[in-house]
């Protein structure tokens, strides 16, 4: 099977699973196959790739955070099932992915599990593995798992644990894995420790998962959780060490946000004092019931989060992937005409030279022939400064077209295979301009021009009826729709593994 052809059969199969699971995202589909379209003819996907194979088709909530910060056990509370390990030290050094399974069973299956299925948002993730840590793509399973639970808590979800991340110096590799599920989460929930709120101790931890969240357009699905706040209860110090904490995560460069401090009840110690431990409570619950209420809505935000990616890249393939391959493309051919111009001086001043210094009748004999088979319409012409002619610009374009080489690889080398939301790839639609049919000439990109403008603002129209059609499903200000109806439009609840 080609890498087209599994391509294919690839989109076949999410549209047959989305038919079962959530037919409400079906309609999607073709638009984002005529998108791939259109970013094939720039150049900025490769004929094998899709838009659609680059997001998670399910809600994903990611749980990041410090060793011991009490993230399996909000899980476990959360699942209401004690399927992750809990404890004091690091319990356990891969990322698990757990999703709703009919067995009750829920032994944890290896990373191949998710590294072989395209369902799942680590489709191949080896080779991103591999490509920031040679060697380690092979050994995915130690970076890797998949636990099932038989839950309508996590029905229709995909919930991610991660290990901590209190190391000074992390592997690339598993940073690569935090990016990759930092990007195509639809809800991300930092933890750190209330027993480790000070500056120091957090700075690593910091500058690894708040740094990397400031400048983020989608910075709203970050939620910053103080958890085991129960822990100032003997001091009785929880604002101060809530505002500490808060300090530390300025410091990393986030000056707004929201943030939570809870506690789990059953794994906490006493709190002797009633009044100081209903307040606890109080606050514990109400953030709890906050950060269940966002998980909640993961379901609703991911169908918008999917239409939405398609509106957004519209934005950014027009408004800056193609600018920004059309300047290279400009600095290629910068390049390429006063190499041109160069080498067309000296190849001139060398020819210039022999004539001058033997004469016409001391050019190279292949001309001769020329002389006597001249046709009628070539008589009284030097034919021999003719044969110089030819000669001279089979040379020039010979070395053209290897400046024209040259020059676009050692531009390509500066730009970036991955850029944007989607991770398009610039380089790759720079050196499709510079192919060897491409007039050194032409100003507008591959692909781009006024038919791909009504392209875009097609697939934009389509977006905005998605939207509409969304919204139809959810919302009714006119207040017409009858209860019956309400139960014929609610999305359907579906599951990333085959039942």
């Amino acid at each position: 099977m080609t890498p087209r052809q599994a391509l294919q059969h690839r989109l076949s199969a999410l549209e047959a699973h989305l038919k079962t699971e959530n037919p409400n995202l079906l309609p999607v589909i073709p638009t984002y196959r005529e998108f791939d379209r259109l970013l094939q003819g720039l150049g900025l996907l490769k004929r094998d790739e899709s838009l659609a194979t680059r997001i998670p088709w399910w809600p994903m909530i990611a749980i990041l955070g410090t060793f011991s910060a009490g993230k399996s056990t909000f899980i476990n509370s959360y699942l209401r099932h004690p399927l992750q390990g809990t404890g004091n030290q690091a319990v356990d050094d891969k990322f698990t992915v757990i999703c709703y399974g009919a067995d009750t069973k829920h032994e944890a299956l290896p990373g191949t599990a998710l590294n072989a299925d395209p369902r799942f948002p680590f489709y191949r993730i080896s080779d991103e593995v591999e490509k920031v840590a040679a060697g380690e793509g092979k050994r995915i399973d130690s970076y890797l798992q998949l636990k099932t639970l038989k839950s309508d808590r996590v029905r229709g979800k995909i919930i991610i644990d991660s290990p901590g991340f209190d190391a000074d110096d992390q592997r690339r590799s598993v940073l690569r894995l935090v990016d990759h599920i930092i990007d195509l989460s639809d809800l991300v929930l930092v933890f750190f420790d209330a027993r480790h709120p000070e500056p120091g101790a957090m700075h690593d931890t910091l500058h690894l998962l708040v740094s990397k969240t400031v400048r983020r357009a989608d910075a709203r699905k970050f939620l910053y959780i103080l958890n085991q706040i129960d822990t100032t209860a003997r001091e009785d110090n929880a604002e101060a060490v809530f505002g500490a904490w808060q300090r530390s995560v300025a410091q990393a460069g986030l000056v707004s946000g929201r943030f939570y401090g809870i506690y789990d009840r059953e794994a906490a110690g006493p709190i002797g004092n009633e009044a100081q431990r209903a307040r606890y409570e109080s606050k514990a619950a109400a953030d709890l019931a906050e950060i269940h209420g966002r998980i909640a809505e993961v379901e609703i935000g991911r169908g918008y989060r999917i239409v939405g990616m398609l509106d957004s890249l519209t934005k950014e393939v027009e408004g800056e992937l193609v600018p920004y391959v059309q300047a290279a493309v400009a600095r290629w051919r910068r390049a390429v005409l006063m190499g041109d111009a160069v080498w067309a001086g000296l190849l001139a001043a060398l020819a210039a030279g022999v004539v001058y210094l033997g004469g016409v009748d001391a050019l190279p004999a292949f001309g001769t022939w020329l002389v006597e088979e001249q046709p009628a319409w070539a008589a009284g012409l030097p034919v021999r400064l003719v044969a110089l002619g030819v000669a001279v610009a089979g040379i020039f374009l010979a070395g053209h077209f290897w400046l024209r080489g040259v020059m676009a690889r050692r531009i390509a080398a500066g730009l970036p295979e991955r850029m944007g939301e989607a991770d398009l790839n610039p380089r790759n639609a720079f050196l499709k301009n510079t192919g060897l049919f491409r007039s050194v000439l032409r100003k507008v990109p591959v692909g781009w021009g006024g038919r791909a403008r009504k392209r875009v603002f097609a697939i934009r129209q389509a977006v905005a009826a998605h939207v509409q059609r969304l919204n139809d499903l959810y919302t009714d200000p006119t207040g017409r729709r009858r209860p019956a109806d309400d139960a014929e439009v609610a999305p359907a609840a579906g599951t990333p593994v085959g039942t």
